[in-house]
């Protein structure tokens, strides 16, 4: 059988013929086609056009947006739970926002009660400045917080505390906007400055207020025994469990002795019932 032709022959002289340089090459730098390194490279400049005033607009529109993406979404879940625009799909609150948030019943709280702590804050600051407002309601030189972390300590307080308690954390600050621990400081500062003297007493009955607690979420207006005083707060016993409850979270029902035992008895019987 005949052998196929090689190409060996032919690819050998290609490659011996490459490499003699052209008749024409001799005017060429030969120094830096051997050297890369020297060759010169020409680089065209791109400009980048600066931002139109309509586009500034819109980027600070839409910063402004996602740094309040806690308060937007607080907002809306107050407002999907109020009128209980759920109910199409799911029993409760909490199943629903499981399901389509994946959010926690915990942290649906803290979501809420950080938009309202907003809104006390904005009030606070917008009552004694008249510069010009967006569509948020805040001022253009307001310091606004960012994420719900940062507002959560805020909860300790009175509604008409959480806008001076702010303002001092944004001092704090430099002027930028605080860390949660931040202003967890400046809260435990005002509350040590107008500490009140717990004179909660071991067996008075108290009701819960849940005000902005999230912690306390539907244990507002519910009754419980003191079975422990501390300085800032007082463990509290309910049919269901015990709580510690600040101080601020308690109002005593001024019960007589006797009537304090009488509902001892009531509460433990309902708790002996459960378990």
């Amino acid at each position: 059988m005949a052998k196929p032709p090689s190409n060996r022959n032919k690819a050998t002289s290609a490659a011996k013929s490459d490499s003699n340089p052209p008749a024409n090459s001799a005017n060429e730098d030969i120094s830096q086609q051997e050297n890369p390194a020297l060759a010169t490279i020409n680089v065209t400049a791109v400009e980048v056009p600066e931002l139109t005033e309509q586009e500034i607009s819109d980027r600070l529109h839409l910063e402004r947006k996602v740094e309040r993406a806690f308060f937007e979404a607080g907002k809306a879940l107050m407002e999907l739970r109020d009128r209980r625009l759920y109910r199409s799909t799911h029993k409760t609150f909490e199943e629903y926002c499981r399901d389509r948030f994946s959010y926690t019943h915990r942290h649906v709280n803290y979501l809420i009660a950080g938009c309202l702590i907003v809104d006390n804050i904005k009030m606070g600051t917008n009552s004694s400045q008249n510069e010009s407002q967006d569509e948020m309601g805040t001022n253009s030189s307001q310091i606004l917080p960012t994420s719900e972390v940062q507002v959560r300590p805020l909860a300790k307080l009175e509604p008409q505390q959480q806008p001076e308690a702010w303002q001092q954390a944004v001092e704090k600050a430099e002027g930028k906007v605080p860390s949660g621990r931040i202003v967890k400081d400046v809260v435990q500062q005002i509350m040590e400055c107008t500490k009140v003297p717990n004179t909660y007493q071991i067996g008075e009955v108290c009701q819960i207020l849940a005000k902005d607690n999230p912690e306390l979420r539907g244990k507002g207006g519910c009754w419980g025994i003191v079975n422990h005083v501390g300085e800032f707060s007082c463990t509290v016993k309910t049919w269901n469990g015990e709580y510690a409850v600040g101080l601020q979270h308690l109002k005593s029902y001024d019960y007589l002795p006797a009537e304090c035992e009488q509902m001892q008895v009531i509460c433990d019987g309902a708790s002996a019932q459960r378990s």
